[in-house]
């Protein structure tokens, strides 16, 4: 059995609009029951519509009367991240929160989007960086807007080499997770300086879920090739060590703390607060050292606006 921390208080979101990446399982779906709970309209951002269905079934049988949709994006493709936003800007409504929680972990081997992007890279880091590009008009128009940006403790191993941002020359899976969660981190405490400076009044926090039992651990490395099934493995065997882990309603916490509370300071990186932000209730948590180099965080936002080829206002 996975150990249990308290909850945490969640305010009222009544008459609020959130959109949530990678809402139909894990960590995504853990929080979009939590703020249909406190009122909020949801949107699932998912990338298979069938799941996402099955997802809105199994949260309004939790919360009868939840207002729930679903929105297709597929964040490993730039093409789908546009028409995502472009619907979102059709329907109009004012996003009160956008959760960039959706991941991918350590795929055995490299693989390519369409976009000629490393995989992780592109669906962790830079679907998102985008994807809050296009929703920004949205954000702005909200009166109190929140972007949080979902995390890994994995990031503090992360190495931004500017020659190799694709893995191309040497792909090792756990470097390029790093590398991809690094760079989300570095979004968002970027993304606030932004927002402060140009008036934008969005908040932008950061949050990861220490060690949490979820499909990204048990299933998501399974893309084929040994090296998947021996992850798998040595994940579902240290998942007996009942102190190493949690479950997703404790997991969520940091995010749904980070996303939510009054007090969480816009910039702000939580996580749990246990032994080596494992497991325990939210805290700040400590920002690798390679995440708080602003010059870092200034050209990986070059880089992404070129990559991406979105463009982020200036005031």
């Amino acid at each position: 059995m996975a150990r249990t921390v308290a909850d945490i208080a969640v305010p009222d979101l009544t008459g609020t609009f959130a959109v949530i990446t990678g809402a139909n399982s894990g960590l995504g779906f853990g929080l979009a029951g939590r703020f249909a709970l406190a009122g909020a309209e949801v949107v699932l951002a998912v990338r298979n519509r069938q799941r996402g269905v099955d997802a809105i079934a199994r949260l309004r049988a939790e919360v009868p009367g939840a207002q729930l949709s679903i929105l297709d994006v597929d964040l490993s493709s730039l093409a789908s991240v546009a028409a995502a936003g472009r619907r979102l800007t059709t329907f109009g409504r004012p996003i009160d929160f956008l959760l960039n929680n959706a991941g991918l972990m350590m795929p055995p081997t490299r693989q390519e989007t369409a976009d000629g992007l490393e995989l992780q890279f592109e669906s962790n880091h830079l679907g998102h960086f985008a994807l809050t590009a296009h929703l920004l008009p949205l954000l702005r128009a909200a009166p109190a807007p929140r972007v949080l940006s979902l995390s890994s403790i994995l990031a503090r191993s992360g190495r931004l080499d500017w020659n190799d941002l694709q893995s191309e020359r040497r792909y090792r899976p756990q470097r390029a997770y790093g590398l991809s969660k690094l760079a989300t981190l570095l979004f968002a405490r970027e993304l606030q300086r932004r927002s402060a400076e140009a008036g934008w009044g969005i908040r932008s926090t950061a949050a990861h879920p220490g060690a949490t039992i979820t499909n990204l651990q048990v299933t998501g490395p399974t893309l084929g090739g040994s090296g998947s099934r021996a992850l798998q493995s040595l994940n579902q065997a240290s998942h007996r060590i009942r102190w190493l882990w949690q479950e997703v309603p404790q997991g969520i916490l940091p995010a749904l703390y980070a996303s939510t509370s009054p007090d969480a300071a816009g910039g702000g990186y939580y996580g749990p607060g246990g032994f080596a932000e494992l497991t325990g209730a939210p805290a700040p948590a400590r920002v690798p050292r390679r995440a708080r180099n602003a010059a870092d965080a200034a050209r990986l936002w070059s880089v992404s606006e070129e990559l991406s080829g979105v463009a982020y206002p200036t005031d």
